[in-house]
């Protein structure tokens, strides 16, 4: 009787563990939007009732099929890979608010791939700012591969893969299938088909954009909180940030009283 009560005390603990981090024990992490309807994500997943968030990557996948023999369904292991994946998606927030704000602007979708890849390239570089040796080293290859210090031209990429859609694609190196293994599916939906909607010249016989809505900061408030307040998304705070970079110089300091383009 020992060596039960012992066996179920254990696995009573672990079971409390799971729950106290938040990390799912039985069944699959489900989202509002069904990663498998994505045929960009669904060409790299299958759907794996084992796996922490529902799904892992399939080993006929061009993009994934290298993690397929992992193990999903351990939760310290997908965890581990959601950080590393978190991490990426921050670097290049500023890239998704361009897009946004270009969008609301009316630009096509070659203005919005030539800002984005332009922009991606100077981030990489920026990357090294602390690091010369680095930066040289990174610079002598851009200039080896692409005939340019600074990396691939949007020209370049648009003469390899034809498509100014794909350039902002690469740009963003967007993975739904990636982020569905990894619980973040629903956190970038609106990203996977951003370009989407602008593959049309803006109309020039439209109406003049009405003036942009404004917000005036109060006390206690955050660009997350005007995002979801005006928005509906606090994860938005990127566009806002953007539409204010004459303001605002550091996200994180926003003062009461400020008025703020909001759209």
């Amino acid at each position: 009787m020992t060596g039960i009560k012992k066996k179920i005390t254990i696995t009573l603990f672990i079971m409390a563990l799971m729950i106290i981090n938040s990390v799912p024990a039985f069944g699959a992490e489900k989202y509002v939007h069904n990663p498998m309807e994505n045929p960009k994500a669904a060409a790299d997943i299958v759907v794996d009732p084992n796996a922490v968030y529902g799904y892992s990557p399939s080993p006929d996948s061009e993009r994934l099929k290298e993690y397929a023999a992992y193990d999903w369904s351990d939760p310290v292991f997908v965890e581990e890979m959601r950080k590393q994946r978190e991490e990426y998606h921050d670097s290049i927030k500023e890239l998704y608010g361009m897009i946004a704000t270009m969008k609301t602007a009316g630009a096509d979708v070659k203005d919005i791939a030539i800002a984005v890849s332009t922009r991606r390239n100077e981030i990489r570089l920026e990357s090294y700012k602390n690091d010369p040796v680095g930066l040289a080293k990174v610079k002598k290859s851009n200039l080896e591969n692409y005939g340019n210090e600074n990396g691939g031209t949007p020209e370049y990429y648009y003469n390899k893969y034809g498509s100014w859609e794909t350039v902002a694609e690469k740009a963003l190196s967007t993975n739904p299938g990636a982020d569905a293994c990894l619980g973040m599916y629903d956190e970038y939906y609106d990203t996977y088909f951003i370009t989407a909607s602008s593959t049309q010249a803006s109309d020039s016989s439209a109406p003049a954009k009405a003036e942009a809505d404004t917000y005036t900061v109060v006390s206690g408030d955050t660009l997350s909180s005007i995002a979801k307040n005006k928005l509906g998304d606090s994860n938005k705070w990127i566009v806002i940030f953007n539409l204010n970079r004459d303001v605002i110089k550091n996200p994180n300091l926003i003062i009461p009283g400020q008025t703020l383009k909001v759209k």
